[in-house]
């Protein structure tokens, strides 16, 4: 008779004592069957004596405990809670910063709006230019020392002149379709018709009528409407750049100048704010010194901005608070412009802007001054291609 095979319940498959327990040595019969119960209660769950009569079934999804825990430990908790737990504290972190950012961003967008110091600009008058797409600025470097002490004049050599004439125009215009905007310098001596004064030097315009008479000038012979007009005077003028802990120009030639307050040499180099204004004042260089003044405003203004502008001065609160401080306590804009504005003109200035200056036809003398007259026809397809909003033709801008 063959041997009996042993009880379902004498053991677990796998298990070589169960199964040495029901086979005897040198293959004799197999001991007598004990009872039921007796061998049921000797069966092994994975090591462990256990009751009951059932075999031993794996846990289902229907056998799980209370509350889909499974596999947890022994306070409760799902095996894995820890990390659970540890990224939703990382979640709240984030959104908590996140919500103080944005307060932070707010409170300092109010702040500096409330700080913004407004000048009488732009007005309206009997045949102003039409509204042109884009955006047009007239940036406004004036020579006034309001605010410089009589130490801070003679140490950045800006003389005793009182009252105040523009010593830089330059005339930004940003396109609506995202395209590079275009920086024109305006020089300072060029000879254009001035309501109620005849003809004379651009800069005589903010002389004989203010910001009003110069951005009126401006609209007129460009036939583009101004939307807003920013000025800044020397004292601010140094404040910003040593706000930024100075700009890195590159120097074209030797520069001495006492009357500038500057000795530079050729090639790259860091200017603080009192060397930066000797730079772009000069005009101890070139057969042109204004057009050569101008190239360096253009130059000095995008290296001032294009910094200001990058990130390790904007999340830096140790450099952009002192920034905002010192650019709203020394520009002046146009009732119009807000910290927005300000904005869109910092991130159109670091987007690489096409530089030019408004083409030159001669440089007579005139009632004893000298003066630029502008090549009229190449002038006006400059000014016609941004009031238009089209990419200024090539052969108009300088070689």
């Amino acid at each position: 008779m063959p041997p009996r095979e042993p009880d379902a319940g004498a053991g677990e498959i796998g298990d070589d004592r169960t199964v040495r327990q029901a086979m005897p040595a040198g293959g004799g019969a197999p001991p007598a069957a004990e009872p039921a119960g007796a061998a049921r209660g000797r069966s092994r769950v994975y090591g462990k004596p256990r009751s009951g009569e059932a075999p031993v079934q794996p846990l289902s999804a229907e056998m799980a405990p209370p509350g889909g825990r499974k596999g947890g430990g022994d306070d409760g908790e799902p095996s894995g809670g820890r990390p659970r737990r540890t990224g939703r504290i990382v979640v709240r972190v984030i959104v908590i910063l996140l919500v103080l950012l944005v307060v932070l961003a707010a409170g300092g967008f109010f702040w500096i709006n409330s700080r913004i110091v407004s000048i009488e600009s732009l007005a309206d008058y009997a045949g102003r230019p039409a509204a042109t797409p884009g955006e047009d600025w007239l940036l406004v470097g004036s020579d006034s020392r309001a605010g410089l002490t009589a130490a801070q004049r003679k140490k950045l050599a800006t003389g005793r002149a009182v009252g105040k004439r523009t010593d830089t125009m330059m005339l930004l215009h940003i396109p609506s379709g995202g395209d590079r905007p275009t920086l024109v310098s305006l020089p300072r001596d060029s000879y254009v018709p001035i309501d109620g004064h005849g003809s004379d030097k651009l800069n005589a315009a903010y002389a004989f009528g203010g910001p009003k008479l110069l951005a009126k000038t401006i609209e007129k012979v460009t036939d583009i409407r101004l939307d807003h007009y920013m000025e800044i005077g020397f004292g601010g003028f140094v404040g910003i750049v040593d706000a930024i802990g100075g700009v890195n120009i590159c120097v074209k030639q030797n520069i001495k100048d006492p009357k500038a307050g500057i000795n530079l040499k050729k090639g790259c180099q860091d200017m603080a704010g009192g060397t930066a204004l000797g730079y772009v004042r000069t005009r101890a260089t070139g057969a042109i010194p204004d057009f050569d003044r101008t190239q360096r405003q253009r130059q000095f203004f995008s290296a001032v901005v294009k910094k200001a502008a990058s990130p390790g001065i904007l999340i830096n609160p140790f450099k952009s608070i002192p920034l905002a401080a010192s650019a709203t306590d020394s520009v002046a804009v146009d009732p119009g412009t807000g910290a927005f504005d300000l904005l869109s003109l910092g991130r159109a200035m670091s987007g690489d802007p096409i530089a030019t200056a408004v083409p030159a036809g001669s440089f007579p003398t005139i009632n004893g001054a000298s003066v630029v007259k502008w090549d009229t026809q190449r002038a006006l397809r400059l000014f016609k291609a941004l009031a238009e909003d089209k990419p200024v033709p090539k052969d108009v801008l300088p070689k």
